[in-house]
């Protein structure tokens, strides 16, 4: 029987990073924010590389829900997702199926890794008030910090794997360079760092400090971040 992972974070969380973690394991399949397409196609979003992400991502939510509770081969199957691109409109029956963690990230630092990416970002981009609606809705789920795995990879992702009821392997510690071959389309432009990487980047820093537009999302942010960090695996 497959463990279906669905890991909600908005983006710049160190997201790119974990799906590779959890692949390198060996019995893990892995998908690459699959509602993207049907995200951009209903709200007509303007995102870098949009016409490549609609042509090589189905674009039906009905259809890419199916794929995820359908079949597969592996002992694991995790999904990367982006809290965003769920729309409320959107049948969640397929959550049922899966199990759900949450990756959180302070604000100050995913706006600042944003904005390097893409110019004036708007709060709905970040994700943090769908991710804590997700959260509500589902009736809490399992919570981790991405600067408490960056602070200790091997500790936090055993207690994560604990938690999950699935075994640890020092293999999730370290991947190949140049990216995995399930990345979606926008790796392109977005995941130039964690394609250099072989494994978890060292402990962050002290928070970037950040003024005008950019201090006023990390200020919208920061209650929804603190709400699901209360639940966090420490």
């Amino acid at each position: 029987m497959t463990i279906r992972i669905a890991m909600w974070s908005g983006p710049r969380n160190l997201s790119t990073a974990m799906m590779y973690s959890f692949a390198a394991r060996g019995d893990c399949r892995v998908v690459d924010e699959p509602f993207y397409a049907a995200y951009l196609a209903q709200t007509g979003a303007d995102h870098p590389m949009r016409d490549d992400v609609l042509r090589t991502q189905n674009q039906d939510p009905d259809r890419v829900a199916e794929t995820l509770i359908s079949p597969v081969l592996e002992p694991l199957f995790y999904q990367k997702h982006m809290t965003h691109h769920m729309l409320d409109e959107w049948s969640t029956e397929w959550m049922d199926h899966v199990m759900h963690l949450f990756l959180i990230r302070h604000p100050a630092r995913v706006v600042a890794s944003y904005a390097r990416k893409r110019e004036a970002p708007v709060f709905e981009d970040l994700g943090f008030a769908q991710q804590a609606q997700i959260f509500a809705q589902l009736g809490g789920g399992i919570v981790v910090d991405s600067s408490d795995i960056r602070a200790d990879p091997a500790g936090v992702l055993q207690k994560l794997c604990n938690a999950i009821g699935i075994s640890w392997t020092e293999r999730m510690l370290s991947w190949p360079a140049g990216g995995h071959p399930d990345d979606g389309v926008w790796a392109a432009h977005w995941y130039n760092a964690v394609h250099a990487s072989t494994g978890f980047d060292e402990a962050e820093g002290p928070l970037p400090e950040l003024a005008g537009k950019y201090a006023v999302l990390v200020d919208a942010a920061m209650p929804y971040y603190e709400a699901l960090a209360a639940h966090r695996i420490t």
